[in-house]
């Protein structure tokens, strides 16, 4: 068989002696082989196309690709909780086990049968483990409170282990690499660099600082030993395996604690239990940051929804995608602070206590009609209402359709509309302020990127709400930054915005298409964002977002991919890398480069999107740009709203009498699900939504008033603040 071939029983050689040490690892087997073979594989760029390589399934269910047989491992995923989804008629596998998405083509109609038949070997199991599903939870129950505390203490043991196993490889590894060479290598300086930026590391996530993974310890450039590579290869198995088994454990814990539905609150005894055994199973290896943020900021006028079944299985979910229309197969560290940074140094980046007055002190802000002080409060009237419900029982009943033709209910809302979420990109605008003072290149163009980057922070707490679609032709005003955005389109969605200050003007259309993988949702943004500063003129378009655990689980956002800054006048570069999650390490990771015209290298930026961004002065020097506001620390009590995020639905004194008919501030949907009124909310949405249908039908639809389409792109036309000046001569939308 031409690309993939089947491993009955497979070891590596370990007949290695060269040194003493890979003589002591001679006798270790090598995990068994279910399935190898060449595949193209899509790259994790942006438009460029698949690359040939080379993929291995083990009898564990790990998966994993090189470059080639033999070579270094350059991801892996877990099978036993994947969805798996194909094409009739197309030899396409997509494979999406929440942390990870694998895009794949089969070379031969052969090799996608084969590849196809091992990856449903596991599904199968999954199917066997939940016919007696009924059987070991009625055992499970009755034995389980009586071992959970030996069984926690066990898998604490297990991650102690683990950790120090970790670091014997890696001591291993290193003393391997240095026996074969005493030259550095580009990878050591990769490697430097990175256990400098344990800066960017936050305390929650409790990793060994002394050890930042077995693969960041090793010179590529050197051939490993197959015995050492079996060895990395099995140990990788056992922490996925060991995190398994703690998620399985807790499982458990619930089912016990709680096995029906009731509506008695838990007593102190089993909150206590419960949160013991949380803090005792996460260990260093298995501890991670829980990631409970999500939201949309691209458009959702495209999905493609597949058939799905019910969640709960051990193995994993295969879905059968309906094919597209037209689509054809092819040492020391020293910080320096911006002053835009200084005020917000703290590490902690919640407030400790949330104000509970009504508003703070006025603030002074500076507006196209001069400074104007503004109180403005510092929580929302009322928390959310009610759970928002579940995503998976209306999806299921909507399964092929066009996510903006369904009708989802209004606790699935949070009080903004899409107008208002668009603005909430622009929060760190003064990033620009900074830009425009900047004389260096090099400076004003780290300030840029780390503008772009905070655009993502405000998404770092959201819970799973989208926000309102906004009727067309409906505005919003942020007057702070000079920002006005306006709905001008229906289908596709789309919204266009403009903001600008004394030195910079920035235009911007939100737009995107979505596409549903099985566990995780993909947003691809499609619009441009435009910024001139002086002479400059700055132009990007966004990176990928997965909405992870879409159906069952933890919803949270991962921003991942490349974002490209150009400077359109001088031919400047930046290139941003937001590197995708893995199993362990540091989350929300963001590199940099700078390059000029002739695409030398000029500048390095480091950083997390939702912490902060530095750039890079030499091997022990970073320049803090931007650095997170605190939230407040019941933001999750609130929708995960910013304290920015909490002011851009009220009504200041300074915007009474002064806003539009059309701004959204006057939605009474948004107003009524804000106070927590939700029958109230739900009857004005109806209402508003069949009234642009009724517009529609009578050919009277709304056209855009500030903006209008030129090639394809939609450019601010001016004349709102001077017509806000003047006063409105506007029909209302509602």
């Amino acid at each position: 068989m031409k690309g993939t071939k089947n491993v009955g029983h497979a070891s590596l050689n370990l007949g290695l002696s060269t040194t003493s040490i890979t003589t002591s690892l001679a006798h270790m087997p090598g995990p068994a082989v279910l399935l190898e073979g060449w595949v193209l594989k899509k790259r994790r760029k942006k438009m460029q196309g698949f690359a040939r390589r080379y993929f291995t399934l083990y009898q564990s269910g790990l998966l994993s690709y090189a470059f080639e047989p033999g070579q270094p491992i350059r991801d892996q995923i877990f099978l036993h909780n994947a969805a798996i989804s194909t094409a009739p008629g197309r030899k396409d596998i997509h494979i999406d086990s929440n942390t990870a998405t694998f895009h794949i083509k089969c070379l031969s109609t052969d090799d996608f049968n084969n590849w196809m038949t091992a990856f449903r070997k596991f599904r199968s199991n999954g199917l066997e483990s939940r016919k007696s599903a009924t059987i070991r939870h009625a055992s499970r129950q009755a034995s389980v409170t009586l071992n959970l505390n030996r069984s926690g203490a066990l898998v604490e043991e297990m991650g102690t282990t683990l950790v120090e196993l970790e670091k014997s490889i890696s001591i291993l590894c290193q003393e391997l690499s240095f026996s074969k060479s005493h030259v550095p290598s580009k990878k050591s300086d990769k490697n430097l660099k990175e256990s400098r930026f344990g800066l960017f590391k936050k305390p929650h996530h409790n990793v060994a600082p002394e050890s930042s993974g077995i693969d960041h310890q090793l010179d590529m450039r050197l051939p490993l030993p197959e015995s050492l590579q079996g060895l990395m290869l099995s140990f990788d198995t056992l922490k996925v395996q060991h995190g398994a088994l703690l998620k399985a454990m807790q499982t458990s814990l619930s089912d016990v604690i709680q096995p029906l539905p009731s509506s008695l609150p838990s007593t102190a005894e089993e909150e206590e239990f419960i949160e013991e055994f949380n803090q005792r199973s996460l260990t260093p290896v298995t501890r991670r940051s829980f990631r409970d943020s999500m939201g949309t900021t691209a458009s959702d006028s495209f999905v493609e929804w597949f058939d799905a079944i019910d969640e709960g299985l051990d193995g994993p979910q295969e879905y059968i995608l309906e094919a597209e229309r037209g689509a054809s197969e092819p040492g020391s560290r020293l910080l320096t602070q911006s002053p835009s940074t200084a005020d917000n140094s703290s590490i902690d980046t919640d407030i400790e206590e949330l104000d509970t007055s009504p508003a703070k002190t006025p603030d002074l802000v500076t507006t196209p009609f001069g400074n104007v002080q503004v109180t403005r409060r510092t929580h929302l009237p009322s928390p959310p209402a009610s759970d928002e419900g579940s995503l998976f029982t209306i999806l299921k009943k909507n399964v092929g359709k066009d996510l903006s033709t369904i009708t989802f209910p209004v606790t699935f809302n949070e009080p903004l509309t899409l107008l208002q979420r668009a603005a909430e990109e622009l929060e760190y605008y003064t990033l620009l302020d900074e830009a425009a003072s900047a004389t260096d290149p090099v400076v004003r163009m780290s300030y840029v990127a780390a503008f772009a980057i905070s655009g993502y922070a405000h998404t770092r707490h959201r819970s799973g709400r989208k926000g309102f679609n906004p009727m067309l032709a409906e505005t919003f005003e942020d007057i702070r930054m000079g920002f006005i955005a306006e709905k001008v389109c229906h289908n596709p969605l789309e919204i266009a915005y403009h903001a600008e200050r004394a030195n910079w003007k920035l235009s911007a259309t939100s737009c995107g298409r979505t596409k549903f993988w099985g566990k995780s949702l993909e947003i691809i943004p499609l619009g441009i964002t435009r910024l001139r500063i002086g002479t400059d003129d700055y132009e990007w378009k966004k990176p990928s977002t997965f909405i992870r655990n879409l159906m069952v689980g933890t919803k949270y956002f991962e921003h991942c991919g490349k974002m490209t800054i150009e400077n359109r006048t001088t031919q400047a570069r930046c290139i941003l890398d937001l590197k995708q999650n893995g199993y362990w390490g540091p989350t929300n990771v963001v590199s940099g480069t700078i390059h000029d015209a002739e695409g030398d290298i000029i500048g390095q930026l480091e950083g997390k999107w939702d912490d902060q961004m530095c750039q890079m002065l030499d091997a022990s020097h970073f320049h803090v740009l931007w650095r997170l506001t605190p939230f407040p620390k019941n933001s999750q009590e609130y929708y995960g709203f910013t304290s920015y995020g909490i002011t851009l639905n009220e009504l200041t004194s300074d915007l009474v009498g002064k806003l539009p008919p059309t701004d959204s501030r006057y939605r009474p949907d948004v107003r009524a699900l804000e106070n927590g009124e939700l029958d109230l909310a739900e009857t004005e949405k109806a209402r508003l939504e069949q009234m642009q249908r009724d517009r529609r039908s009578r050919g009277e639809e709304r056209k855009p008033s500030w903006f209008k389409q030129v090639g394809g792109e939609w450019e601010y036309t001016g004349g709102y603040w001077e017509a806000r000046s003047r006063g409105w001569d506007m029909a209302p939308l509602w």
